[in-house]
């Protein structure tokens, strides 16, 4: 049976979990359970060796045959990178446009001075201060991911 190396196009399923258990991405329709959150629909397909997935899971694919499974971990620092405190800053109320009202766990996108924009997420609203997160909202995650190989393209 052929195995999947570098240089081949695959097709393949995946559930990715945070260490709790939650999923945050899978092409799985059944196992989602969430609306609107972003995952992926149906198979995923790329080439193994172009970096189009995380290195430990195109890694994890070279050998395998079609309708093999396997559990990969990506470490914090090679997913999305440890949560950065000094990416978590407060801007005063009236600072904030009138017509924007944060909501905790609200996502925005910000313009910095250099007029380049980021998205952030709101982490604490007072009647003084809107506390911000610029760190992707996985980072400091250990990723867990279930894949399968289900063809060699």
């Amino acid at each position: 049976m052929a195995q999947a190396k570098k240089g081949d196009r695959v097709k393949i399923n995946f559930t990715g979990k945070l260490e709790d258990g939650t999923v945050f991405d899978t092409t799985l329709e059944d196992e989602c359970g969430c609306d609107d959150c972003g995952c992926e629909e149906g198979p995923m397909e790329f080439t193994l060796g172009e970096e189009e997935f995380f290195a430990q899971v195109e890694d994890a694919l070279v050998g395998m045959a079609p309708g093999e499974k396997k559990a990969v971990t990506v470490p914090a620092a090679d997913a999305f990178g440890e949560h950065d405190e000094g990416a978590v800053f407060s801007v005063d109320c009236d600072q904030i446009p009138g017509d924007l009202k944060p909501e905790v766990d609200q996502e925005l996108e910000l313009t910095g001075e250099d007029d380049e924009s980021f998205v952030v997420t709101v982490v604490e609203v007072t009647d003084e201060q809107v506390t911000f997160d610029a760190n992707h909202p996985l980072a400091g995650e250990d990723l867990k991911y279930e894949i399968e190989l289900l063809e060699i393209l």
